[in-house]
């Protein structure tokens, strides 16, 4: 049996950026492993990392990771997802970045998260050793996207077996964006038909309430978006229906 680890900064990312395949693989008899880095509760927080939780209508005594990492229970038992691992790390507003601007900048010279991101995904990938390992391309730049492709990069992962998910919603709201400097030149692009599958994508994707109004517009917003999205990533490269693409060796 073929094992796929999909490995998503936030509690969220795998399931809009790549859900479509990892429904895909499930469906094909996969094992379909999801280990997120960033979810770590952070009591009585403040600044702008208390700004990220009232911006959404959850007042200062709401845990709002707890929040969150219920979502992705939520998301992981409904698509299947075999194994399940919350990483103990702090999101960027906890390690002072203290602006939406400062998410998008080149990581602080005293971020020394990087490490720790190595430390998380190690031990994951010792136990499964996984066929596939999808990580981001750090699309739109968002420092915790980039420090955990550049983790990545140290890990000893054969590099045919690594699959780099266009990360969502920046590649919408930024068509023109690069993946960071760590994903590896000369790669192939691969396109994965979700067309069968994007319905329980979009399913997927409305677990993580907490994050649809601010993503989406709101619910309602989601099956349009992904629906437009993915149907272009298909006519892009040729094809009819829906389609996730991803960077890879194994089609260079």
């Amino acid at each position: 049996m073929s094992t796929a680890l999909f490995v998503s900064p936030h509690l969220d990312d795998v399931a809009f950026s790549c859900g479509g395949t990892l429904s895909a693989l499930k469906a094909k008899g996969w094992t379909v492993a999801l280990v997120t880095v960033f979810t770590r509760s952070v009591r009585e927080p403040r600044g702008f990392a208390l700004e990220c939780q009232t911006a959404k209508g959850l007042g200062p005594e709401v845990d709002y990771m707890a929040l969150r990492r219920e979502e992705d229970r939520v998301f992981a038992q409904r698509l299947g997802v075999d194994l399940t691992v919350w990483g103990e790390l702090e999101e960027a507003p906890h390690r002072g970045y203290a602006s939406a601007e400062a998410l998008f900048r080149p990581p602080r010279l005293d971020d020394a998260i990087e490490a720790a991101v190595a430390r998380c995904l190690r031990p994951v990938l010792w136990e499964l050793k996984p066929d596939r390992v999808f990580v981001p391309q750090a699309l739109g730049s968002h420092v915790d996207h980039v420090q955990v492709v550049r983790a990545v990069q140290g890990l000893g992962i054969p590099s045919n077996r690594v699959l780099y998910y266009r990360d969502m919603p920046y590649a919408v709201r930024q068509p023109d964006a690069k993946p960071d400097a760590a994903v590896p030149p000369g790669l192939g692009a691969l396109m994965v038909d979700i067309t069968e599958h994007l319905e329980r994508k979009v399913e997927g994707c409305a677990c993580y309430g907490t994050q649809l109004a601010f993503q989406f517009g709101g619910e309602e917003g989601v099956a349009p978006l992904l629906k437009a999205f993915h149907e272009r990533e298909a006519e892009a490269h040729g094809r009819t229906g829906a389609a996730e693409v991803f960077l890879t060796e194994a089609v260079s």
